[in-house]
């Protein structure tokens, strides 16, 4: 039942094989990698509008000339991001290009601050998808929390079906908002020149507060949200179809245009009618309003904004895995994000990241206007550190033309950084602090998930054993299997106490990817030349399965109707937390064995060999 209730939400399982099938084209991966910048317009529009309007509605003026210097602040982002996806073809996130240039240090500085910018924007994009459809339909405000909730969920299955799926799923979403949102200005500007749309006096509002420059810098640098999810594209370079980087620096341009196109657009448009919003409703849904009246289109209008901000958390669902499994590879967090899943996606890292966004919700009450102060320390700490590091990567290699696309990027590390100075400082009490709280506790977090990593590393280490030799012991009536995931101290100890009960002995390897263990036959011959060792293929990436498979096609092979027995090392840390840090195979493996004994009456011996991690 739970199988097929799987198969059902999520598909069958795909093999290693069908991998480089998932690539994206380019309408895909834009469809994939830009609903959060371009979705952001919808909150970007909104704190730009209640940064002013605080400073009554003459205010409002300024709208236009913030819009201008965060579309200039687009141009040099995106320019200096195609940079980056040239000088790194296989992915230059801001961790990879950051720790390659800066030091590993400033590297996990840019990977919290990346990470966390990625579950702010999830949070931030779903709540606003609530606001918009509760301009629409104000009853549902109530039930926003739950709405935003159901939204997570559903966005979460999407991705686990794998990404050539999102991909076809969210395009609808994603092309409906492009294409209802430049209807909808080419309709607006076109009443204008026709003279069927005339500016309306705007409302006065008093000021809450005096215009001052720190207001305007505050306003700016909320808006500047608008600017999150620009690197995206060159964290998911290995989504595209060949040529890769081509392919993702043509999508990053597309994606810019567009982006700048709408967010100018709409303010410019907004700005001329003398728009503003009523209580509880967006800014855009006004716009709408004002052009379409409150007819179908400006139903359509709303439904397409909830659409493109619900799919714009696929942004941090395409990013936050990625960068999480090549952080697990480096060994700073758990290697369990390092794993694929069955539908050829980092499962886990999207299965965090939806338990961590539902939290935020919560706690949050899915408002988006509290959520935004949180996330544009993350993304623009992750970009002066992506820029900075673009800099020294073009000095050091000197390749063509480096001397252009070193100023590209040092234009960028500027701004980025006089932007990350102006949201710091500005929105410091609004939550800033919060963001650079959290950044500073990942850091120290991956301090810690190394340290002890290269500590079971060291105890695990062969230095100081011999090759083992050969079993002297005579009894041969009992098998035992082993099941092991490389050649270290603890299979040294699980094969010294299988000899003192046998001379029957056999390693099993399952190979998770093709070619995986040529390396481990050739060091297993070193060590264990007497002790056969079999690699068992694993097409769909599981463990427990193939090896379970493995034993009973051995048993049937064997004429006394003696199972054989299956030794499991079994690695017990020194703390409870490092516990999370292992991907917990023995204990599955003891359970699966446990359950099949259990439901078709085997009677197979199991011997666990406990190895005590020490610190």
């Amino acid at each position: 039942m739970f199988h097929r209730l799987r198969w059902f939400l999520l598909g069958p399982p795909l093999p290693t094989q069908q991998e480089h099938l998932e690539r994206l084209s380019n309408p895909k991966a834009l469809a994939v990698f830009s609903p959060d910048a371009l979705s952001s317009i919808a909150y970007a529009n909104q704190e730009i509008y209640l940064g002013l309007i605080v400073a009554g509605s003459a205010a409002l003026a300024l709208s236009f000339p913030i819009s201008l210097a965060i579309v200039g602040l687009l141009i040099i982002l995106s320019l200096s991001y195609f940079q980056t996806i040239q000088g790194y073809p296989t992915g230059g996130g801001s961790y990879i290009v950051a720790r390659e240039n800066l030091g590993t240090g400033f590297g996990l500085v840019a990977a919290a601050a990346l990470l966390l910018d990625y579950l702010l924007t999830a949070a931030v994009s779903l709540s606003a998808a609530v606001a918009a459809i509760s301009s629409a339909f104000p009853v549902l405000w109530n039930y926003r929390v739950l709405l935003a909730l159901l939204f997570l969920i559903l966005i979460t299955l999407i991705n686990l079906r794998g990404v050539r799926e999102t991909g076809n799923l969210i395009s609808v979403p994603v092309y409906g908002f492009i294409l209802s949102y430049f209807a909808l200005l080419a309709f607006g500007f076109f009443q204008i020149i026709r003279g069927d749309l005339v500016a309306v006096e705007r409302s006065i509002i008093p000021a809450a507060q005096p215009l001052s420059l720190f207001l305007i810098l505050h306003t700016f640098s909320t808006g500047c949200t608008a600017l999150t999810g620009i690197e995206a594209i060159s964290n998911g370079i290995p989504a595209f179809r060949p040529p890769e980087a081509r392919n993702a620096g043509k999508t990053l341009i597309v994606m810019a245009v567009i982006m700048g196109g709408l967010f100018l657009g709409s303010i410019g448009l907004t700005q001329f009618l003398g728009v503003t919003a009523v209580p509880q409703e967006t800014i855009l849904s006004a716009l709408a309003r004002q052009v379409f009246g409150n007819g179908i289109l400006h139903l359509i209008i709303q439904i397409t904004t909830m659409g493109i901000l619900v799919v714009a958390a696929n942004t941090s669902f395409a990013g936050f895995p990625r960068v999480a499994s090549i952080l697990a590879k480096d060994r700073f967090l758990p290697r369990q994000f390092l794993a694929l899943g069955d539908r050829l996606v980092f499962s886990n890292g999207i299965l965090f990241l939806a338990l961590a966004c539902g939290f935020l919700i919560i706690i949050f009450n899915a408002d988006s206007h509290r959520l935004v102060p949180l996330f544009a320390v993350g993304a623009f700490l992750a970009f002066l550190l992506s820029q900075t590091g673009m800099v020294f990567h073009w000095k050091r290699t000197r390749e063509p033309g480096w001397q252009v696309k070193l100023f590209l990027n040092l234009i960028g590390a500027v701004l980025t950084g006089i932007t990350l100075l102006v949201v710091g400082i500005t929105k410091f009490l609004d939550g800033a602090w919060i963001s650079i709280l959290l950044i500073a506790l990942l850091f120290f977090v991956f301090g810690k998930i190394r340290t002890h990593y290269e500590e079971v590393a060291r105890q695990l280490s062969l230095q100081k054993q011999r090759p083992l030799p050969a079993n002297a012991n005579p009894n041969e009536t009992l098998r035992i299997i082993i099941p092991v995931s490389g050649v270290h101290n603890g299979v040294v100890e699980a094969v010294r106490n299988a000899q003192s009960i046998t001379s029957n002995i056999c390693a099993v390897y399952v190979e998770l990817e093709p070619g995986a263990g040529e390396k481990l036959a050739q060091k297993w011959q070193e060590w264990f030349p007497n002790i056969t060792l079999e690699m068992v293929p694993s097409p769909y990436r599981s463990i427990v399965g193939p090896f379970l498979d493995y034993l009973d096609e051995k048993d049937r092979e064997q004429h006394d109707g003696q199972l054989a027995a299956v030794l499991i090392p079994e690695f017990i840390p020194a703390k409870w937390w490092q516990s999370f840090l292992h991907n917990q195979t023995a204990w599955s493996i003891k359970l699966a064995l446990l359950y099949r004994r259990r439901r078709l009456g085997f009677q197979r011996m199991i011997i666990d060999v406990p190895i005590h991690l020490q610190q």
